[in-house]
């Protein structure tokens, strides 16, 4: 009985490093790339960036020559009974050129703002990756914490259900009373309910990873160290500041609005441009009546070449309202590039804190499960001699169980702390976390593609989605490898 007890005991002693053991396993890398190809919020926001590429274009465009034509087809129905000249038919065809030379600085402030907003959502599309690869990392963590701590409460039971036995066996025989057999089988029923609820926390986990990662968790190898993180909290808020991809957008997005504040400015000043205009018209020899009146025209062609000058000279006070409304903005988009630099910094030195924290709990914790596993040895020892109760015993093995489930806790929150922290100090880009360089998404490469297609007709395919649907995933349960008593 004392052996199976002990072996028990060991199965829950060695839980926190077996439960993470691979049979078929996959990696923190393979989880990462897989939510970098697949992900919807990512996939959703390279589109947004897509949309942001065309707004340089956008912005251009006025200030380019544009041709227009026109074509105007007249049939004369009934003519007055003093037309004597007049034709049955008209074809009129108008092509017109116009040339913009000058418009007050709208076109040129509208480009930059334009491309410094592509700057500022390259650098927010560096953020999406960064936080995509944080709830990756804390999902691949909480299915490994949630399984070790189903595998430690189920051990737990399996030693209760055995000590439950031998505490009726032995009251069978007069060595206990009914009370250690009510607290023995009292802490076997709130054991069940703890890995019931372990369970279904396991479930949970599974359930966000896959939303996340786009698949199923097989077993999870133990994460890989972290490298590159920071020895001080101002370190890393220097690096931050330097790195982070959101504050950086947001100083994109507060040079932008300068800009914007210029462009709606331009309203109350001059526009010039060259024009040009032409005119073919032809009356299909209906001219004076048709058949004998060869001695008229039946067709010309005019043009017509000049400059065009608008000076606005009162407007209901627009251009002010919009560039007062621009200002507004440009103050607002400030504020909030101070607000973000906050943020960051808040972050970094949370992220610092709870990282260095969860490190110290983690050694306490690893003291705490020698110490109970220990105990519980020795409690085990002095109750076969009639020093220790069952319910001392029980005690002990709440005790480690405790503690066990607190170091595989803290072991989840020790790196997921770290990421975060690398993650806000601008670390944690595609790039640095060693993917494939051709798997690699370069927004980059749109923008050169699009910014200066100036056809009416060049346009891309309907677009398709590029992430994994998971309505096929069948629902998750609490299975998790078999552990064995080495």
């Amino acid at each position: 009985m004392i052996r199976l007890i002990r072996a028990a005991s060991a199965l829950a002693a060695i839980a926190v490093a077996t439960a993470t053991a691979p049979v078929r396993a996959d990696d923190l890398q393979g989880a990462l790339a897989a939510a970098y190809a697949t992900n919807p919020d990512l996939a959703a926001a390279r589109a947004s960036q897509r949309a942001t590429d065309e707004g340089v274009q956008i912005a251009r465009a006025p200030g380019l020559p544009s041709l227009n034509g026109t074509a105007t087809y007249t049939e004369f129905l009934k003519q007055g009974p003093n037309s004597f000249l007049a034709p049955q038919r008209l074809l009129t065809v108008d092509p017109q050129l116009s040339v913009p030379i000058y418009s007050g600085g709208a076109v040129k402030n509208s480009l930059a703002a334009a491309k410094i907003r592509v700057e500022a959502g390259q650098a927010g599309l560096r953020g999406t990756e960064a936080g995509v690869f944080s709830q990756v990392v804390a999902a691949y963590m909480d299915v490994i914490r949630d399984t070790a701590t189903v595998g430690l409460n189920r051990n737990n039971v399996q030693v209760l259900e055995v000590n439950l036995k031998a505490t009726t066996d032995r009251f069978e025989i007069g060595d206990v009373t009914r009370t250690d057999v009510a607290q023995s089988n009292s802490r076997l029923a709130l054991a069940r309910a703890d890995l019931r609820s372990a369970e279904a926390a396991l479930v949970a986990s599974r359930e966000r990873y896959i939303q996340i990662v786009g698949q199923v968790p097989a077993d999870l190898q133990p994460p890989p160290p972290l490298a590159g993180l920071p020895t001080t909290p101002d370190e890393a808020v220097q690096v931050a500041l330097d790195s982070n991809p959101d504050l950086e957008a947001a100083r994109q997005r507060a040079k932008a609005a300068g800009y914007d504040a210029k462009a709606a400015g331009a309203g109350r000043l001059p526009t010039v441009s060259l024009y040009s205009s032409g005119e073919y018209s032809t009356y299909f020899n209906s001219l004076g009546g048709g058949a004998g009146s060869g001695s008229f025209v039946q067709s010309q062609t005019t043009a017509q070449a000049g400059a065009r000058i608008s000076i606005p000279l009162f407007q209901g006070g627009l251009p002010a309202a919009r560039q007062r409304q621009a200002q507004a903005t440009a103050s607002a988009a400030q504020e909030q590039e101070i607000s973000a630099e906050r943020l960051v910094i808040a972050n970094v030195r949370s992220a610092f804190t709870q990282w260095r924290a969860a490190n110290d709990v983690i050694a306490l914790n690893q003291t705490a499960v020698d110490a109970a596993a220990l105990s519980l040895e020795g409690v085990r020892a002095e109750n076969t001699v009639g020093n220790r109760t069952i319910l001392n015993i029980l005690d002990a093995e709440q005790e480690l169980l405790r503690a066990q489930v607190g170091l595989v806790a803290a072991r989840r929150n020790a790196y997921v702390a770290a990421f975060n922290l690398l993650a806000a100090m601008g670390k944690a880009r595609a790039a640095d976390l060693g993917f494939d360089a051709a798997s690699l998404y370069d927004p980059e490469v749109n923008y050169r593609r699009v910014r200066g297609r100036v056809f009416d007709w060049a346009l891309d395919a309907p677009a398709q989605p590029k992430s994994t649907r998971t309505v096929d995933t069948p629902a998750q349960t609490a299975t998790i490898p078999a552990q064995t008593v080495p």
